[in-house]
């Protein structure tokens, strides 16, 4: 028989304890990662997808509010191409 000294029971314990916080905080960092991915799909281009029927526009992130969704591309912006605030496709000289 092994018999345990309570001294080392609460190491036991103390260890479990610990797993538990860091198994936790793991979880929780890959969990709020996730989360972030969902909400900003678009976040390293210049303009975001909005479903407009059965069709999407592209519309960039300095959006004229003054101007509606149906005047933007329906096709994103060739590579050296821009969206303007007004919805036109014009080259990038940036």
């Amino acid at each position: 028989m092994s018999a345990e000294s309570p001294s080392q029971e609460g190491r036991k314990t103390e260890r479990r304890s610990w797993r538990k916080w860091v198994v936790g905080a793991i979880l929780l960092g890959f969990f709020s990662y996730l989360i972030w991915i969902v909400v900003n799909p678009y976040r390293n281009q210049p303009y975001e997808e909005v479903p407009h029927g059965d069709h999407v526009h592209y519309v960039p992130k300095d959006r004229n509010e003054d101007v509606p969704i149906g005047r933007f591309p329906t096709q994103p912006p060739a590579e050296g191409e821009r969206i303007t605030p007004e919805g036109e496709i014009v080259p990038d000289n940036r």
